[in-house]
């Protein structure tokens, strides 16, 4: 066993808060230790600010330690507090429903064989039984009211209000640590920064109830060059759920990762050696515009999350929709998905490519529509248009349907003829 796994996280910017790093490594030095990070199902797929602690859990198993998954089965019933206000609560078969969802999804991440193999937990388990005195006794009596006011999430909603419910929130997630920390010797807790409040109440949970003395980390708030949070795109949440996002739009955020960060990103969602990413943005300096930190970055999470062959078929999407490729070698899904991410609309067959770019977008009106056909500046399926008044039918409407325009060098939609 070594401490490398420190090293490395701090290499790559991966610890905001940690409650004694020293003592974290020698207890690591010691022997592998068992650790833990939760999830509420509060939507139906985990997101990318997820995955950041799914692969810092995978980091810390490929480091010889052995990681407990926690699927909040009770802890999501309730959620944790917002800043923006109370949350609406789900119905306990909607969370039952995505409890099962979200098992699944974090267990593609970490293997389960092997003496550090991972066990997944739903803390519905231990909290369902226990009663309302008990709950109160044993884990209330540990908790100062003065101490949990001045949580800044809970003093920001003092004055518009909060329920009991949810300011007893850290008290739950405080209760998995000292329950896995009995049932399973876990000594480390992780997170998000944004969760600092709930880890360390586990930890002083743990000391005043048992006496012992175990650990937390929290990785950073992952931000655009902005400072706002990182995770949403135009046409909202990076989601891992293959239903809710398309392998092709995950690939695509990706790809739109501003400069500014993309090394950053590099660094804490890949497993690339650290020095092989800054090997990669030295070439990124050198030649920006080739993009190939974000391709790379793009290309590894998309395969981490999706598999490799999807990102093969987002990458032959790319290349294609700008004429670097043959659209008639994608499939069917991977073309819809991409067009209908860069805002594809239905058609009626009489629509003509004036009708056409303007529904699609690409152009404000029929005399901007015509200007750009008469320019030489528009395209369909990747051939250059000469008339304006055209239909599609036929060989043109790829798989049946689907036509892809395209205005000048970058700006690519399309419709589908039905």
């Amino acid at each position: 066993m070594t401490n490398h796994v420190i090293d490395d996280l701090q290499a790559r910017g991966l610890i905001a808060h940690s409650t004694d790093l020293d003592a974290l490594r020698a207890e690591m030095d010691a022997g592998p230790i068992t650790y833990y990070v939760g999830f509420d199902p509060t939507a139906p797929s985990l997101h990318v600010g997820n995955l950041l602690q799914i692969l810092t859990a995978r980091r810390l198993q490929l480091a010889g330690h052995r990681p407990l998954l926690l699927v909040g089965g009770s802890t999501g019933l309730i959620g944790d507090p917002k800043q923006s206000g109370e949350r609406v609560m789900n119905s306990k078969e909607t969370v039952a429903e995505w409890v099962d969802r979200i098992r699944a999804q974090v267990s593609r991440f970490v293997e389960f064989g092997g003496d550090n193999g991972a066990t997944v937990v739903n803390n519905l388990d231990w909290t369902q039984p226990m009663s309302v005195v008990d709950f109160l006794r044993d884990i209330g009596k540990h908790f100062p009211v003065n101490r949990m006011l001045a949580r800044d999430v809970v003093a920001s909603r003092l004055e518009s209000g909060i329920s009991y419910t949810e300011f007893s929130y850290i008290l739950l997630q405080s209760m998995d640590y000292l329950e896995l920390h009995r049932r399973h010797g876990v000594v480390l807790q992780t997170g998000g920064s944004d969760q600092w409040g709930n880890l360390t109440g586990g930890v002083e949970l743990i000391r005043r109830a048992d006496g012992d003395k175990v650990h937390a980390l929290a990785t950073p708030l992952i931000t655009k060059a902005d400072g706002t949070k990182f995770g949403k795109t135009e046409s909202g949440t990076i989601w891992l759920d293959p239903d809710l996002m398309s392998p092709y739009a995950f690939y695509q955020s990706w790809i739109q990762a501003e400069d500014s960060k993309v090394g950053e990103y590099l660094k804490q969602f890949t497993f690339l050696p650290v020095e092989e990413v800054d090997a990669l943005m030295a070439e990124h300096e050198q030649r920006p515009g080739a993009r190939a930190a974000q391709r790379r970055l793009a290309a590894e999470l998309t395969t981490l999350v999706h598999g490799e062959s999807e990102t093969q078929a987002a990458e032959l999407a790319s290349g294609a929709l700008f004429g670097r490729g043959e659209l008639r070698d994608l499939p069917e899904s991977t073309l819809a998905a991409a067009l209908r991410e860069a805002g594809a609309v239905d058609v009626s067959p009489d629509t003509t490519l004036v009708d056409a770019l303007i529904a699609s977008g690409l152009a404000e009106s029929k005399s901007a529509a015509r200007r750009a056909v008469a320019d030489g500046g528009a395209y369909v399926n990747n051939e250059r248009a000469d008339d304006p008044d055209q239909t599609f039918s036929g060989d043109q409407l790829l798989h049946g349907g689907w036509v892809v325009l395209r205005k000048g060098k970058r700006s690519v939609s399309g419709v589908r003829v039905v």
